[in-house]
């Protein structure tokens, strides 16, 4: 698979991967159906990103992707988030690449369809960051966005992010919610991020914003900074892994392909 239009825009696909967690320590070694997730990931990216690197501040993820014959860049254990980690590792690079894709360590059905649409928003020569939002399907129940792990997006008429939030935006005055889905699209964010790369370095200079700290969601410090989100949209639903029950789910699905 690959991309039919900006033949010259070179993109890199970065997977931040650090073993300490509170809620799932060594969550990238996890075994699934006999390969570690951090190895699910990265053949996933492969299938559609020509160069793939993994970040890591761990020996023991290093020496992984080193054994499965992967790409491995050693980065600093004070990486503030994966955003840090990606510019970390890309400035190591010795090439140069137009555009950084940061891949989530934890999702290992990624599918390369998103991630070719990722790459489709920089045929926007305008485009200097870019994420992913699920459409929500109008049979879906309430819960299903009221679930604050979903952050929702609300759009402008260019695609273009407005706002990112935990809570249900938009609120729907004098509707029950039980009819929120079937009267109004909703989004929700599905959380992988291409950045041009000077973009990416101008973001990793930014302090922590108000809103950011308030919704503990990075994205919203590069809204408040005056940056520009382009959204693309996958129907794909996300099987992020952040405790071990998610992962216990995520290996009876795997078993059940």
């Amino acid at each position: 698979m690959t991309l039919h239009s900006n033949r010259n825009f070179r993109f890199v696909g970065i997977i931040p991967a650090r073993f300490a967690s509170t809620r799932f320590p060594g969550k990238p070694l996890a075994d699934i159906g006999g390969k570690p997730m951090i190895q699910r990931v990265y053949e996933q990216a492969r299938k559609v990103l020509q160069t793939v690197y993994v970040a890591t501040d761990d020996h023991r993820i290093y020496d992984c992707v080193n054994n499965f014959r992967g790409k491995v860049l050693m980065t600093s254990a004070a990486a503030k988030s994966g955003t840090d980690r990606c510019y970390e590792a890309v400035s190591q690079l010795q090439e140069n690449f137009d555009a950084v894709i940061n891949i989530q360590g934890d999702e290992p059905f990624i599918q390369p369809e998103q991630i070719v649409t990722l790459q489709q928003c920089f045929e926007d020569e305008q485009t200097q960051i870019a994420t992913l939002a699920k459409i929500v399907h109008q049979t879906e129940e309430y819960d299903y966005i009221l679930n604050p792990n979903r952050p929702k997006i609300v759009l402008n008429k260019n695609n273009e992010a407005l706002y990112f939030s935990r809570q249900v935006i938009p609120y729907q005055r004098n509707t029950a919610n039980e009819h929120w889905i079937s009267n109004h699209q909703y989004f929700v964010h599905v959380g992988i991020y291409a950045y041009r790369t000077e973009i990416l370095k101008e973001l990793c200079s930014l302090p922590v914003s108000s809103l950011e700290k308030a919704e503990s969601l990075e994205q919203l410090r590069w809204l408040e900074n005056g940056y520009r989100i382009k959204v693309g949209f996958t129907t794909a639903e996300s099987y992020g892994i952040d405790t071990p029950e998610d992962l216990e789910k995520v290996r009876k699905m795997f078993l059940g392909k």
